[in-house]
């Protein structure tokens, strides 16, 4: 099953792998994380292997995950077999490899060429097949300053296509519209969050909808009924204000509450509840790309595992579709 990422042409699997989680815990120096807790690179690796040998060539990452060690792991795994794979990677925020620690956003066309150069050494390729601004609410028109550095980049061969990493729709039309190689949008997008601003604006403009949050940050897989909290080092127990789906490292009830009115739904046809989430991201629209996130070789095998089920039906989807508006 796959997808082209957007007017690029290029063909990817119609699910990604999330990379945010593999690179490990990464913060400001005092008390913000912005890593998933601990990881285990050896696992990691596996997972990654694992994912390619069950169809899934598109791999999503950022310079600034685990300050720059998802690159690195990532890298490694895919070393031998570079030209099968596709790589999105980001660029925005500024950090420390050695200290692990982040900085403040960086929008400057100088930044970017440094940040790339940073990626590729760290991904060991010598070109990324996306690249995409990691500043989600960065003005238009600074937006637009980068486009001229990104074309040249192009020009090089050192990027394939770039993309923005934002929720706003307004900010990703006009920029599709001004940068020619703009070929996708990541933005945060689950059955638990659908965004149809986003979706149309995509699906005008030839975007990929790349899916961050596909599985509302784990959510979705069904094992957070229990009340159990994340690590005191896990980012979804900041008080973030885009923190929704988490309050102090617990699931938030009324989501939970969410996800048991139409689990019937998802689960159907023998799906689990995350292959039923991803399956509703491929229903909705044509341009959808979900990348979840993992951390273990068996995350990897149940998502990847949803490329067998393929969409939901479009009863299916209408009956998701009800069940929510009845609960609203």
């Amino acid at each position: 099953m796959t997808r082209l990422l957007g007017r690029s042409g290029i063909e990817v699997s119609a699910l990604g792998m999330g990379c945010w989680a593999i690179g490990g815990p990464y913060g400001n120096g005092s008390t913000e994380q912005f890593g998933w807790g601990e990881v285990d690179d050896a696992e990691s690796t596996r997972a990654l292997h694992r994912a390619f040998d069950l169809g899934v060539t598109f791999y999503d990452t950022a310079s600034s995950y685990g300050a720059g060690h998802s690159e690195k792991v990532l890298g490694a795994a895919f070393r031998d077999r570079r030209d099968q794979v596709v790589i999105a990677s980001k660029w925005g925020g500024t950090f420390d490899e050695e200290t692990r620690e982040t900085g403040a956003s960086d929008p400057s066309p100088a930044f970017l060429r440094s940040c790339l150069e940073g990626s590729l050494r760290r991904l060991g390729t010598d070109y990324v097949d996306l690249y995409q601004l990691h500043i989600n609410d960065l003005p238009l028109e600074q937006a637009l300053d980068l486009v001229g550095t990104l074309e040249e980049l192009v020009a090089a061969g050192t990027l394939r296509a770039y993309g923005w990493s934002t929720d706003d729709p307004a900010r990703a039309e006009a920029f599709a519209a001004q940068a020619p190689h703009c070929t996708a949008i990541q933005h945060d997008q689950s059955v638990l969050h659908d965004n149809p601003a986003m979706i149309a604006v995509c699906e005008a403009s030839g975007q990929a909808s790349i899916n961050r949050g596909p599985l509302a940050m784990g959510l979705l897989s069904g094992k957070y009924h229990d009340h159990r909290q994340v690590a005191d080092n896990d980012v979804r127990r900041m008080g973030y204000g885009w923190m929704t789906y988490f309050r102090d490292g617990t699931a938030s009830p009324e989501y939970l509450a969410a996800i048991d009115g139409i689990r019937d739904v998802l689960t159907g046809g023998g799906r689990t509840l995350a292959q039923g989430a991803l399956a509703w991201l491929w229903a909705r629209s044509a341009t959808t790309v979900p990348i979840p996130g993992f951390r273990t070789l068996a995350q990897v095998e149940e998502n990847a595992g949803a490329l067998a089920h393929g969409p939901l039906t479009a009863d299916e989807f209408g009956q998701v579709e009800k069940l929510l508006a009845a609960a609203r």
